[in-house]
């Protein structure tokens, strides 16, 4: 068992009423997955298996929760097992045991402890370049748009696309094709954030 002292100091300056539920997930989550390892993620000690995200669990003001990765929604507070003030809140070790296996399985199979169909969305269907925005686009305007990403260019033709008036979609054509002349993606204001 490989430990992390940041997890025994996050342990040791939990609540009293936390400490033992912690130290028992710990020792719980290392004796069913041996190779698990630990450390601190978001500020909370997480369990890694092959190097990926398998559980975390946490403390709070009033109660602790511990969560397997992909293994559904929390019913209240953090966690599939709700709030957990003492040990006996946590289900029955066969019950975790299951969980953690079917989690290791998947990290094995999809490189992820998250329950997904393997492969991708497939993409959305390429939007036609309107006619009065191709008429209003310099040649070094319609090269930037055709050389975006196709995300790229979907904000820009969803934007102009969605204007509800006359007006407001010429005002956003003639914003486009200056933009694009001077090659900035849509949302370019935001991209030194």
């Amino acid at each position: 068992m490989t430990t992390d002292p940041r997890v025994d100091a996050y342990i040791a300056n939990a609540a009293p009423f936390a400490r033992p539920i912690l130290s028992h997930l710990r020792t719980l989550v290392h004796r069913l997955v041996p190779d698990a390892g630990e450390t601190i993620k978001w500020g909370m000690p997480c369990f890694t298996y092959r190097e990926k995200n398998l559980a975390g669990m946490a403390a709070f003001k009033a109660h602790a929760s511990f969560g397997i990765h992909g293994d559904g929604t929390a019913p209240e507070g953090m966690g599939q097992f709700g709030k957990l003030t003492k040990a006996e809140d946590l289900p029955p070790e066969t019950e975790v045991k299951e969980r953690l296996t079917a989690a290791c399985a998947r990290i094995e199979t999809t490189g992820t402890a998250i329950r997904k169909a393997v492969g991708r969305k497939s993409p959305r269907p390429e939007l036609a370049v309107p006619e009065d925005l191709a008429a209003a686009l310099s040649p070094a305007a319609r090269a930037t748009l055709d050389g975006f990403a196709p995300s790229h260019r979907r904000e820009y033709l969803e934007w102009i696309l969605e204007a509800k008036r006359p007006d407001t979609r010429a005002r956003r054509i003639a914003q486009s094709a200056e933009w694009l002349a001077e090659g900035k993606k849509r949302h370019w204001k935001y991209e030194g954030c």
